[in-house]
């Protein structure tokens, strides 16, 4: 996976709806490096999506950052420099006490500015999946919610 992938993906996903580049591949497999250099290539922050929603959920209750975590997240990318948002360390997304749609709330922020994002699975011909289908935060999007551009570790681009 090359950082000249993902940058060539994004200039791709100008042109599109959800302007959404997904960065997909199992933990380890070296997303994070990735998406560091295309921030830097890009002269834009990195985002650690875990860090920063816990440190603004820190004072809410269960039910509260399950009503405010989207906007929370919003508002962290929003407030990033620049019309590109890089997302590390979806995971607190999937967590279930959210009640989120961790796939709808990503297109949604790339409704108004390219979103990068790292996403722990795979693509194949079921689908987008996270994580394994035993674990309890386990997805699976069919290839019909695909209308987003990716790069995986596989070199399939989409």
């Amino acid at each position: 996976m090359e950082t000249e992938t993902v940058l060539a993906e994004m200039d791709k996903a100008v042109e599109m709806y959800h302007r959404l580049v997904l960065v997909v591949a199992p933990s380890g497999a070296g997303k994070t490096a990735v998406l560091q250099s295309v921030a830097k290539k890009r002269a834009v922050p990195c985002t650690n999506v875990n860090l920063e929603l816990s440190k603004r959920m820190l004072d809410l209750t269960t039910k509260q950052r399950a009503i405010h975590a989207a906007e929370v997240l919003r508002e962290v990318v929003e407030n990033a420099d620049g019309d590109t948002a890089v997302l590390d360390n979806v995971e607190i997304l999937f967590d279930r006490s959210l009640h989120l749609d961790p796939l709808r709330v990503l297109k949604e922020l790339a409704r108004q500015q390219i979103v990068v994002a790292s996403w722990n699975g795979r693509i194949d011909d079921r689908g987008l999946t996270y994580g394994d289908p035993d674990h309890p935060e386990y997805r699976l999007y069919p290839t019909s919610e695909i209308d987003f551009l990716h790069v995986t570790t596989e070199g399939e681009q989409g």
